[in-house]
């Protein structure tokens, strides 16, 4: 099963990506918790932006959560602690 939701999840993250990297910046998938929790890793200049948690939370969390509504949140591992 949860095999199943990580491939779904990283099949909504590649249909963002040419989005992302038309600014400049991209997202690598991390990893899929077992809370259903995804990892995931701003890169380029998505990773600086201060505009990116924004991104990430309303587009890309809005978008796999739509997708795939076992998703609890989707997280940059830049900003986890």
């Amino acid at each position: 099963m949860k095999k199943e939701l990580e491939s779904k999840v990283i099949n909504v993250i590649e249909q963002l990506k040419p989005y992302l990297q038309a600014d400049g910046g991209d997202i690598r998938f991390v990893e899929l918790t077992d809370e259903n929790v995804v990892l995931v890793e701003l890169q380029g200049a998505c990773g600086s932006c201060p505009h990116s948690q924004i991104t990430l939370k309303k587009g890309v969390e809005t978008a796999v959560k739509k997708a795939v509504p076992e998703i609890v949140s989707v997280d940059d591992i830049n900003l986890t602690f």
